[in-house]
């Protein structure tokens, strides 16, 4: 590895492009219910990416990481089915644009996790920070999302809270493993680990699960299972790795944004002044925090 892809910074910007990719998702997602359920979504999504993911291992001649199947199959479970599925039953009852802002959430989780996991132990400031980005993120859904918010917890909210975690979990714990393997090679045998559940999933929502999908529906399908349960993962895991998983998870602050900046483009949402502002001050805090000092304890 170069000097260059070994720098906390590279990791950073492999964070950053794997947050944009993830950005699309929740819009994305809103998008495909409009032909597809969330289960079968869940499943069929999965089952696309399994492909793409063995086609990879088998054309590069990867070999299973058998000390690590157990760790790389929990991760599968979060982040193939788990997020998915919670995320999918969340965006039927709330807007995308209200879905990315709860889970600026996700970074705090991600350093919480990282700590509990991974072997990481943030500063005070490190802490501060995430706080302080989560603070942001809420604030703004208070004010720029009232009928949504409400004041009030709905059930959409807790299935985005629930998704949150799992996300968070899976992110730390497939960070780790990238640690030891490259980033595309932890999901993809997370992918194929997890395939018997893809498989089945999707045969027994199929009669079910389709409901008159259009282009625009069959091309959510395609980008959630490519790109979303996929090729985001490759720079995201790489990023976590190189960057340290608390460090990089900041950048998740900015996933938020990059979802409005989708809701706006793909479900015809407008973009305000105040969205800019919190998007510059979140900006701020991720630049502090990747900043700030964490260590990374043996275990």
């Amino acid at each position: 590895m170069s000097r260059l892809q070994s720098h906390p910074l590279f990791g950073v910007a492999l964070g950053l492009i794997g947050v944009t990719l993830f950005g699309a998702t929740l819009p994305v997602t809103k998008l495909a219910l409009g032909g597809f359920d969330p289960a079968f979504l869940t499943f069929a999504r999965a089952l696309i990416a399994t492909v793409s993911g063995a086609i990879a291992l088998f054309l590069l001649r990867r070999k299973p990481p058998v000390a690590s199947l157990w760790q790389i199959g929990t991760a599968g479970v979060l982040l193939v089915f788990g997020f998915p599925w919670l995320s999918s039953t969340a965006m039927q009852t709330v807007p995308a644009t209200h879905g990315g802002i709860v889970l600026g959430i996700l970074p705090l989780l991600t350093a919480t996790f990282a700590a509990l996991l991974a072997g990481e132990k943030p500063g005070a400031a490190f802490w501060a920070l995430s706080a302080l980005g989560a603070g942001l993120v809420v604030t703004f859904a208070l004010i720029s999302a009232p009928s949504a918010a409400a004041g009030s917890i709905g059930s959409g909210d807790i299935w985005l809270g629930l998704a949150g975690l799992s996300a968070a979990c899976g992110y730390v714990l497939s960070g780790r493993l990238s640690r030891g393997l490259p980033g595309w090679e932890v999901i993809a045998w997370a992918l194929v680990i997890t395939s018997p559940l893809s498989v089945m999933g999707t045969l027994s929502t199929l009669g079910t699960g389709i409901h008159q999908p259009g282009p625009s529906e069959l091309a959510a399908l395609a980008y959630l299972g490519l790109v979303s349960m996929f090729l985001g993962f490759v720079f995201w895991n790489a990023g976590l790795a190189i960057g340290g998983i608390a460090r990089v998870g900041q950048v998740q602050l900015m996933q938020t944004f990059a979802t409005l900046g989708f809701s706006a483009l793909l479900l015809g949402e407008a973009i305000t002044p105040m969205m800019i502002g919190f998007a510059v001050a979140v900006g701020a805090v991720v630049w502090f925090g990747r900043k700030a000092r964490i260590t990374t304890i043996s275990r």
